[in-house]
């Protein structure tokens, strides 16, 4: 998988530190990636080559272990997650577009 990716990283605004921080803080740092593009291809970097510290594609250190116990098979992750991204896309509910005000 390329690297490319790391360019648009919306993590190469902040502070490498915040980042890599423990307990409760981490939550906190993982919300710079919810508006990240790059976010699934983040994570599966971080996945497929077992990357045990920091935030990576929103995820915290315990959650990435525990997805790759829960799935130990799994030798490249960019695939499973876009495709679990996409899935939950398409059954995620269509935004109500507000109309026009009624004529009087």
């Amino acid at each position: 998988m390329g690297e490319d990716w790391i360019e648009k990283a919306v993590c190469r605004a902040a502070d490498a530190e915040d980042l890599f921080v423990q307990g409760t803080a981490q939550k906190q740092a993982a919300a710079i990636c919810t508006d990240c593009s790059v976010r699934t291809r983040c994570l599966a970097y971080a996945l497929d080559h077992r990357i045990e510290h920091g935030i990576w594609g929103g995820m915290t250190e315990r959650e990435r272990r525990r997805l790759l116990r829960r799935k130990p098979a799994v030798t490249s992750w960019r695939p499973l997650l876009e495709s679990a991204r996409q899935s939950a896309a398409d059954r995620s509910p269509a935004p109500v577009l507000a109309g026009p005000a009624s004529a009087v």
